[in-house]
């Protein structure tokens, strides 16, 4: 099975190509550029160089969020276009599943992190069973404070993954001490490849009714349905 992956939830512009379990190419850049531009020639040069046709996709593979309202909208899009085109599946997967996916060998709970702003994050709880990533707490947009208390009960080690991570690691180590490891570096980065693989045991999406997970409105849509609920 030919698998295309496209992930444009962050900063990060990542795309890849499986074939079965293994990764024949892979396309990484970490600029603050529109991705609305630069997604299609990614995936054109990237499958020409691996000699690999739109025909010969068996199925398609995309970031569903949260992240970047764009971002996601783009990506979620492309993705759907894609699959309705060629006829095959298309499967989301989780943005922060696919973050969690880079801690890979660590024996313990992880918490990916996207900054949401005005103290609160995007984050969930996951760790390795066996080799496969499970979910132990669902994605949510969540208070820092009240999220590292809630881990604190754990009494166990939780590692936070993701670049956003940089910018609340000084909370996070007065709230949780020496229970929190942070890595925040660029090896914490999602990997294209990593979303193929996830993708592969994600069920098939309805094309029609599929949309990006947002998990909260942006803070313009949430303003301009109070003022409509206002004026009625």
């Amino acid at each position: 099975m030919k698998v295309l992956a496209i992930d444009t939830s962050t900063y990060t512009l990542g795309i890849s190509l499986l074939d079965g379990e293994q990764v024949i190419g892979e396309y990484i850049t970490n600029l603050k550029k529109n991705h609305s531009l630069r997604v299609m020639p990614a995936i054109d040069t990237l499958m020409k160089e691996c000699e690999v046709k739109p025909a010969d996709l068996d199925k398609i593979v995309v970031a569903k969020g949260p992240g970047s309202y764009t971002g996601v909208r783009i990506g979620v899009t492309i993705a759907k276009t894609l699959a309705w085109s060629l006829n095959i599946p298309l499967s989301g997967v989780s943005s922060l599943a696919l973050l969690a996916a880079s801690a890979r060998l660590y024996p313990s709970y992880i918490s990916p992190v996207f900054d949401a702003r005005r103290g609160r994050v995007y984050t969930g709880l996951y760790r390795f069973e066996e080799g496969k990533l499970t979910v132990v707490d669902e994605d949510q947009n969540i208070s820092l404070i009240d999220w590292c208390s809630r881990l604190k009960e754990l009494k166990e080690e939780v590692l936070f993954v993701g670049q956003d991570v940089l910018l609340h690691e000084g909370s996070i180590r007065e709230l949780l001490g020496g229970q929190a490891l942070v890595r925040g570096d660029i090896f914490s980065a999602p990997r294209p490849a990593d979303l193929a693989r996830l993708g592969l045991e994600e069920p098939v999406v309805d094309l029609h009714s599929f949309v990006p997970n947002y998990i909260r409105l942006a803070e313009a849509e949430a303003k301009w349905l109070e003022q409509q609920k206002a004026d009625n």
